[in-house]
């Protein structure tokens, strides 16, 4: 196994960690420990960064796995991914403007999108570690290729 071939397993890693930290964050909070619940969730963010930091890079060097399951699955796969990468991408834009709102001390506006952030990043995580199991454990061998030819072909 080489490094590319173990990179979506470590970056789907670090986006357990990061759900896992969204929701320990979320527990310190609701104790009130607001130092602790910063730093958790800038740990959050740190491995998200880390997940998409790899995620690229594979991307870029390599490609994109293929799914390589049933054909009469092939169109609810496609479906489900799509619906996960734009959850991601809005998980990813709540997940700045969150952090940006509790930097700068709008603790009203960050409870209120923080909640939803959460909620949606754990689904963004449940959903991402769904589309690894499909990718590389349930259905593997599927080749790389650029991330349109995934999708599209």
């Amino acid at each position: 196994m080489d490094m590319f071939e173990i990179m979506p397993t470590i970056s789907t890693s670090f986006i357990v960690i990061s759900a896992i930290l969204v929701a320990i964050g979320w527990r310190q909070i609701i104790r009130k420990n607001r130092v602790a619940h910063e730093k958790t969730m800038i740990a959050a963010a740190v491995a998200a960064i880390i997940f998409f930091i790899i995620y690229l890079s594979r991307t870029i060097f390599v490609g994109n796995t293929e799914f390589n399951g049933p054909d009469n699955l092939r169109t609810v796969y496609l479906v489900f991914l799509l619906f996960h990468i734009v959850l991601a991408l809005v998980a990813a834009v709540f997940g700045i403007v969150t952090l940006t709102l509790g930097f700068r001390k709008s603790f009203d506006k960050h409870r209120r999108l923080g909640r939803v952030t959460a909620i949606t990043w754990f689904i963004t995580a449940i959903t991402g570690v769904t589309v690894y199991i499909l990718l590389y454990i349930l259905y593997p061998g599927g080749h790389t290729k650029p991330l349109i030819d995934a999708i599209f072909s």
